[in-house]
């Protein structure tokens, strides 16, 4: 009870502080502070933010990888999802499990979060739509006022949720009962997987009888419904969903999930454009109706961030790679159109950076090198301009651990630069895997 009053009393501590900041006009930003956000237990290898709402608070993957975080093949050995409020940890439970996780988008300003957690039962067919390797059921969860609830599926074993907003709609994916067509004889069962929508009473509003959601769990007081897909593309998932309740993600088929990016408005999916091959996602969308992701380049050997500046009735607006990596996606946006992601090199997780006016920038050359730590991911930007992640200790007795971060605009500019110092100090990290394509956490992990 004492943690309910002291969420409520935060929320309401920041309302005014984030009218004020969204009132103001884009500009862009000279130098930042870093808060590292820590991690929810000493053993934990891994943690990054991976939501972030209007007042400044995180929920995090907090967990144990191998190979390190920085690598793009990895291994989840165990995780939490948990929110963090500028270092302070609520560990968000499971649905009778040992873990739980998270994906992009997952908090909204009430302090509400989604996600996906273990069961306490096997799943009946052997599969592992969590991704801790221990086959139990996966369901999405609400996490509300220090409860944590499963939402309901289309019929199917498993589920996830994605990405919650401010009028509480939810979206994310289910298991159907459905077989797909398209799964060979090593994919089977082989149910379709559809995008969906949990909301309130249908219409997307919330009765705020909280009561009502303890005394009888989400299964009672949320309905879910399917979200159409792209014709001959039966699958799909959402990543990301705005207040004006339209929603972005990808649809594609049991073998290859991720074809083409759409965008989900008025119960109708949009095909975003793209650069001709297919291989294509989008993560998150603002209220303007500006979308971020990334897309396949022509000749297959790329992945560049890009966003939509005018949703599905425009074109793709590519954003450059940083110099020395070979790939990015983005996965923020923000109202003033500031577009944050993260690039990758031949080891894995390289940098975070923010995309404004037009010009994309490292973040480590906005942060001071006496921060020690290397920014290796951005992955959200919220309406106060503050961007979270995840980074790296350069020095000391935890050199090399990957810690939670949260970045908050200052006032003037730098002198030496953490870009400036990692370029003569190598970070240490061992990490030897190359790759060709954009990590697998949350939804991209999932696999048949």
């Amino acid at each position: 009870m004492r943690m309910i009053k002291q969420l409520r009393s935060f929320w309401i501590l920041w309302v005014a502080t984030i009218v004020v900041a969204c009132s103001s006009d884009a500009v862009a930003q000279k130098s930042y502070k870093v808060f590292d956000l820590g991690v929810n237990k000493s053993t934990d290898n891994f943690n990054m933010v991976m939501g972030l709402n209007n007042q400044g608070w995180a929920e995090n993957m907090d967990g144990v990888l191998t190979p390190p975080i920085t690598s793009t093949s990895t291994t989840i050995v165990s995780g939490r999802a948990v929110i963090s409020i500028y270092g302070t940890n609520i560990d968000l439970g499971t649905l009778g499990g040992d873990n739980s996780w998270t994906n992009y988008g997952g908090i909204n300003d009430r302090g509400e979060a989604v996600g996906l957690a273990e069961t306490s039962v096997l799943d009946p067919n052997g599969e592992d739509m969590c991704g801790f390797k221990t086959k139990k059921t996966c369901r999405g969860f609400l996490w509300r006022h220090g409860h944590i609830m499963a939402l309901p599926t289309l019929g199917g074993n498993n589920g996830q949720a994605a990405a919650i907003n401010n009028r509480g709609q939810i979206v994310g994916i289910s298991e159907t009962t459905v077989p797909d067509p398209g799964c060979p004889p090593s994919k089977q069962p082989g149910t379709t997987i559809l995008p969906v929508m949990w909301e309130k009473d249908g219409h997307g509003r919330d009765d705020g009888d909280d009561a009502d959601d303890r005394g009888h769990g989400m299964e009672a007081g949320q309905r879910v419904r399917a979200l159409p897909t792209l014709p001959g593309e039966p699958d799909g998932f959402v990543q990301g969903l705005n207040d004006r309740g339209q929603a972005v993600g990808a649809t594609g088929t049991c073998t290859s999930f991720a074809i083409h990016a759409v965008l989900w408005e008025d119960d109708t999916a949009f095909q975003l454009k793209d650069l001709g091959p297919s291989g294509d996602n989008a993560y998150a969308i603002n209220d303007h109706g500006q979308i971020v992701g990334y897309v396949t380049s022509p000749d297959r050997s790329t992945i560049f961030p890009v966003v939509w500046l005018d949703g599905r009735h425009g074109g793709v607006t590519t954003i450059p790679i940083l110099p020395g990596d070979g790939a990015a996606f983005a996965t923020g946006i923000n109202n003033r159109g500031q577009v944050v992601g993260s690039t990758f090199n031949s080891q894995g997780w390289s940098r975070g950076f923010i995309w404004q006016d037009g010009v994309v920038t490292d973040l480590n050359s906005l942060i001071s090198k006496d921060s020690n730590l290397l920014i290796n991911a951005a992955s959200n930007v919220n309406e106060r301009g503050q961007i979270s992640g995840m980074a790296t200790i350069m020095s000391g007795p935890d050199a090399g651990k990957i810690h939670a971060i949260l970045l908050t605009p200052a006032e003037g500019r730098i002198d030496d630069s953490m870009a400036d110092f990692a370029r003569t100090h190598p970070r240490p990290i061992s990490a030897n895997v190359s790759h060709r394509s954009a990590p697998t956490f949350g939804l991209d992990q999932l696999q048949r």
